[in-house]
């Protein structure tokens, strides 16, 4: 997936919604995220039908179970043509060593593996939230940065986190291990139910590899002028 552009979070409650905010892209290539919301309503058939148009998608299911279920689900996301997926690294180093083996054995030869990244702690969660509903006694970025190695020596290609954690997990796992970052929010929008947020142009300051943008592009009056707005300043350079 190109890491110059932003990824989209298609979080749309039909089929149409998607259609309809997709055609104002039309002859576009974007990076899109299919969250279990819209998973669940249409299933592959929707992520099919945005790969033949040409966007690389982002299928954001944060598998979380068992080792051998999590191993053979992953064989089939293999299949999917998605450029990357993910598991929740509290499922532990096992499950997440399990998952990239199952991702591994469904590709086809010749065939690129989806890069496998696991969610440390959701941009939605406070250290309130983990130390009274987790029960976790250390510091929410302690967690995230313990988790963020976990992954790595489990094999992953990197972490879902906020970008304000990003230089603590670049420090932790070095500059090549991945860090895809929600809660990005354009300086004059609302939070909605993100905590841990940062502005796209705070975002690459930090280091962020990608950004994943929803309401702010899917919900804008004009969603084609915000999209370009937000792709500006996550490419600004300097």
């Amino acid at each position: 997936m190109d890491q110059s552009k932003p990824i989209v979070a298609l979080d749309f409650e039909t089929v149409d919604e998607v259609v309809e905010f997709m055609a104002k892209f039309q002859g576009q290539s974007l990076n899109v995220k299919v969250g279990m919301e819209l998973y669940y309503l249409a299933g592959q058939t929707v992520v099919d039908q945005l790969i033949q148009a040409g966007h690389d998608v982002f299928l954001d299911l944060k598998l979380h179970d068992i080792p051998n279920t999590v191993k053979r689900a992953m064989t089939q996301l293999a299949k999917k043509n998605v450029g990357m997926v993910n598991v929740h690294a509290n499922g532990g180093h096992i499950m997440m060593e399990a998952a990239l083996e199952g991702l591994q054995a469904g590709v086809e030869p010749g065939e690129d593996r989806p890069l496998l990244i696991a969610v440390t702690q959701l941009t939605s969660t406070s250290p309130a939230i983990l130390e009274q509903d987790q029960q976790v006694k250390v510091a929410l970025a302690e967690n995230v940065v313990h988790l963020a190695r976990l992954a790595q020596q489990s094999g992953l290609d990197g972490v879902v986190c906020s970008a304000q954690e990003v230089p603590m997990i670049k420090a932790a796992c070095g500059k090549d291990f991945l860090t895809v970052t929600p809660g990005i929010r354009p300086a004059d929008s609302q939070p909605d139910d993100q905590v841990r947020i940062t502005t796209p142009g705070q975002a690459r300051e930090l280091g962020s590899d990608y950004i994943v943008v929803g309401r702010p592009i899917t919900q804008a009056k004009d969603s084609k002028s915000a999209y370009r707005s937000i792709n500006q300043e996550w490419n600004q350079k300097g």
